[in-house]
C-alpha cells in the first residue's frame, strides 16, 4: 500500500528513517590538507627535473 500524499511543505515519512544530528569528526591533521600534497609533489617533481637536467648539461658540455 502506498503512502498518501503529503502537503508541498511537510516531509514525508521515510521507512527506517534515524535520522540524527552528525558528529563532526576531528580534523586529520596535515594528511587532509591539498596544499600539503601539492607542495610536496611539486618539490618532487622539481628536483628530478633538476636532475636530469644537471645530467643533460653534462652530456652537452662536460666540466673538465
Amino acid at each position: 500500500m502506498t503512502e498518501p500524499l503529503s502537503r508541498p511543505t511537510e516531509t514525508p515519512p521515510v521507512e527506517g528513517s534515524i535520522a540524527e544530528a552528525h558528529e563532526e569528526r576531528p580534523d586529520g591533521g596535515v594528511w587532509e590538507h591539498p596544499y600539503f600534497w601539492l607542495v610536496l609533489v611539486l618539490i618532487g617533481s622539481v628536483l628530478i627535473a633538476g636532475f636530469f637536467l644537471l645530467r643533460f648539461l653534462d652530456l652537452v658540455a662536460p666540466v673538465f
